[in-house]
């Protein structure tokens, strides 16, 4: 029998991408139709002021297997994905991003992965980003991995795919979506990471720049170094 209503539930932080959301819907759709996955999808639209709020409400009135959760304001990305994922009846719950740099056929390069471990993670490769994005990016993935003694290079691709159980390890702490592999490996899940395609950005605007990407990730990776040294390990006895 069964454990969960579906095998994936796919969840999609939204805020500002009216553009992108047929697009993306289309090409969910597409993918895992092809190959005859069983899955959900849900959007959650972090407070949304474009008109990206009523197409979600306009997509899950057509589409069966799309739902659709409202913030009343913006909370953030990390907000919006732990309301996904508690709406998740997946056994496993892929994440990806509104602005379709990165892409749902890339599903597949992960999937295999999922025999031999709990989380598999994205990790963009040829970046279709402006260079002060790159190079932001590519000192907080350093800095991060120094001081939390991880070797994830690419913890900011909106692209996982992990098993339902974990999300009840992530923190609901502002920027917590940035070390979901870290908590899982805190927590002995085991994690891989593999490569996968980026795109330039059709439609809307970045919602992260130096500000929010540098200063308030180097902030939150001591909190995250300071969980780490103070995590609790034991093991029970039995007879």
């Amino acid at each position: 029998m069964k454990k969960n209503k579906y095998d994936f539930s796919i969840v999609v932080p939204v805020y500002n991408e009216l553009k992108n959301l047929s697009p993306l819907t289309e090409s969910i759709i597409e993918e895992l139709g092809s190959e005859n996955l069983d899955y959900q999808i849900i959007y959650v639209d972090d407070g949304s002021q474009d008109g990206s709020s009523k197409k979600i409400d306009e997509l899950a009135s057509e589409i069966e297997i799309l739902s659709a959760v409202h913030f009343k304001e913006n909370n953030g990305q990390t907000a919006a994905f732990l309301a996904g994922f508690r709406e998740a009846e997946g056994e496993y719950i892929i994440t990806l991003d509104a602005d379709l740099q990165v892409r749902p056929e890339d599903i597949f390069k992960m999937l295999p992965y999922l025999k031999e471990y709990d989380m598999v993670v994205g990790k963009r490769v040829n970046r279709n980003d402006g260079i002060v994005k790159k190079i932001s990016s590519l000192i907080a993935n350093g800095v991060r991995n120094f001081i939390t003694g991880e070797e994830i290079t690419d913890t900011g691709c909106p692209l996982k795919i992990f098993k339902n159980e974990i999300h009840k390890e992530f923190y609901p702490f502002k920027g917590m979506h940035r070390f979901y592999p870290t908590l899982a490996r805190m927590n002995k899940y085991r994690v891989k990471e593999v490569a996968v395609n980026h795109y330039p950005r059709k439609y809307g605007e970045s919602k992260y720049g130096v500000n929010n990407r540098m200063w308030r990730g180097l902030l939150d990776t001591f909190v995250m170094r300071w969980m780490k040294k103070r995590i609790i390990n034991y093991t029970i006895k039995r007879d």
